[in-house]
């Protein structure tokens, strides 16, 4: 969801479970077995209060793609899914995780299971071992999906992504969430975000450019490989900057391989790349009066919107999903994007979310949110932090 959000696509969770809680908070697993006439009819209830939900919100919300998150272990249970929506127009794809690989699968249920509503305030080995008889009683009735279900689109990771299989992917939108699933994995890791070392753009408030790092920039540099020793550890990183010298400099002095991407390069600021904010108020105030009004949206002239750099920044996400400890060092406007991807910041208020310089931020995903820390070098520099309606501020 929170992808699909990032690139404009309008996507909702319709988690079951929650649907299932407001009746049965904590069930033990003795509920899922289906022999058990009343959980199965509380569960069908949950479920059929889910789609009716996620039916509604497609008509009346606009929505695009909805996630129904249940466990549809039957052919009967997708047939009713696909009919219901059949009948509404809406088109259905169906994603299937199968796993043998026990170790993967305990370790999965310690991290995401024992930290989810079912579970709160219970000891996580009873935890994890109710959840191992749940999925026990899924598996008396569990039928995979195959040829026999014709017509039916699917896509099947079969031990969290070493083999796939993809059936009848018809349009863009079903490639894209495809491609998607493909490269995620569920290996812990962190992504380390920092903006480059104080420019001298920076200093007299100037936007765009390639200029060097001011002293005081210089002295971040020399401190950064302090601070993500101090937050990875011993942890083997791949470290990734733009093109521009700024972000080369400040990454001269950590020692991990380092890889430069065009797609991190600022945001194009047009013909209003040197200039100070004052300056473009003063030249254009009519376009600093529209990129307050829609910042995320508003393109310079000759130059990008924050939408544009969403696009390109795509395959940077894709890459990160699929690699496990990144840090990159990048620019205001990139590190805003990609910050507001890994913390489900809404469109609107991404572009003018404060990221200081000379501040280290480590994200680690985590399975119901991203967990943040930050590190500050404590090393002064100039707030190129500027509210909606107000010039520049120079600290």
């Amino acid at each position: 969801m929170r992808y699909l959000r990032w690139l404009s696509i309008e996507a909702k969770i319709f988690n079951v479970g929650s649907y299932r809680r407001a009746n049965t908070p904590k069930p033990t697993a003795d509920f899922f077995d289906t022999t058990n006439p009343e959980g199965e009819r509380l569960r069908r209830a949950a479920a059929e209060a889910a789609v009716d939900d996620m039916i509604k919100w497609f008509a009346a919300d606009g929505g695009v793609i909805a996630i129904l998150d249940a466990t549809n272990s039957t052919k009967a249970r997708r047939r009713w899914i696909r009919d219901r929506c059949s009948a509404e127009g809406i088109e259905t794809l169906f994603v299937e995780s199968k796993c043998d690989d026990q170790k993967l699968i305990k370790s999965n249920i310690t991290e995401v299971k024992t930290t989810s509503p079912d579970y709160v305030g219970q000891d996580p080995e009873v935890a994890v071992q109710d959840f191992l008889n749940r999925i026990r009683n899924y598996e008396k009735v569990y039928q995979t999906i195959d040829s026999d279900e014709e017509g039916y689109t699917y896509i099947q990771l079969i031990d969290v992504g070493k083999h796939c299989i993809i059936n009848q992917i018809r349009d863009y939108l079903e490639s894209r969430v495809v491609y998607y699933l493909m490269n995620l994995h569920i290996k812990p890791r962190s992504i380390w975000l920092s903006r480059h070392g104080e420019s001298e753009y920076n200093l007299v408030g100037k936007i765009g450019g390639d200029s060097n790092i001011s002293p005081r920039g210089e002295a971040y540099a020399r401190a950064l490989p302090g601070l993500v020793k101090k937050s990875a550890g011993d942890r083997k990183l791949t470290l990734w900057t733009s093109t521009y010298r700024r972000t080369s400099q400040t990454a001269h002095y950590l020692d991990y391989e380092k890889l430069e991407w065009k797609a991190l390069d600022e945001i194009d600021s047009g013909i209003c790349d040197g200039l100070t904010y004052q300056e473009i108020e003063e030249q254009f105030p009519e376009d600093f009066k529209a990129r307050d009004e829609d910042k995320y949206n508003y393109r310079y002239r000759g130059g990008e919107s924050y939408r544009d750099v969403v696009i390109r920044l795509e395959p940077i996400i894709m890459e990160i999903e699929r690699s496990e400890n990144i840090m990159i060092i990048a620019h205001q406007a990139v590190v805003r994007c990609i910050y507001a991807y890994f913390m489900n910041v809404p469109q609107d208020q991404s572009p003018w979310m404060e990221v200081p310089l000379h501040t280290l931020i480590k994200l680690t995903p985590k399975a119901y949110s991203t967990y943040e820390e930050r590190f500050p070098a404590n090393i002064p520099a100039v707030s190129t932090f500027r509210e909606r309606g107000s010039s520049a501020r120079l600290n």
